[in-house]
């Protein structure tokens, strides 16, 4: 099960990255488009005219995407931000509850964010909102991949509280929690 599920983090990581490495090239392809199109025309030849509507609003979407698929994974790794002035000061006893309440805190938030995103997903499904940009996409579709990452991200959440609880990692470092 642990092998399982640490492959179902990675998988949210690479859908982050993949997504991360597609707006980088839709912005290398853009602006190499835009240098070729001055560099022929300071050349005296027209322009190709090679751009191409609605790149940033795609990168946008790509960025959600990005955003919300890597939280899991960044989570599991360890990457989230804790603030840890006032856990050093505590006695193990007193750390370890305080790591099962934020984590308890973190899945009560998840679980309600993830909620009503979907409702906003399928509200946008249902009455086929579309992008108001260059290139009509349907609203759905950004929206499911925050839904998808907030679910996975939930799921990150409630595997380190029961890895606590069950004793099976001592407390939550800024490293990845370890059995």
């Amino acid at each position: 099960m642990r092998r399982a599920l640490d492959a179902f983090y990675r998988l949210g990581g690479a859908l982050s990255a993949i997504n991360l490495t597609l707006i980088m090239v839709m912005i290398v392809v853009q602006v190499l488009s835009r240098v070729l199109d001055e560099l022929l025309a300071w050349l005296g030849f027209s322009p190709l005219g090679l751009n191409v509507p609605g790149l940033a609003e795609l990168a946008s979407f790509m960025l959600l995407g990005a955003t919300f698929f890597g939280l899991a994974y960044t989570f599991w790794q360890g990457g989230h931000i804790r603030v840890t002035l006032l856990l050093q000061r505590l006695p193990q006893s007193a750390h370890r509850v305080m790591d099962v309440l934020a984590l308890l805190s973190a899945a009560a938030i998840t679980a309600f964010a993830a909620w009503h995103s979907a409702w906003l997903t399928w509200d946008s499904y249902d009455f086929g909102d579309l992008s108001i940009g260059m290139v009509p996409v349907p609203l759905w579709i950004p929206q499911a991949a925050m839904v998808m990452g907030l679910l996975w991200l939930l799921i990150a959440l409630l595997d380190a509280l029961v890895s606590l609880l069950s004793g099976r990692i001592a407390q939550l470092h800024d490293e990845a929690p370890q059995e």
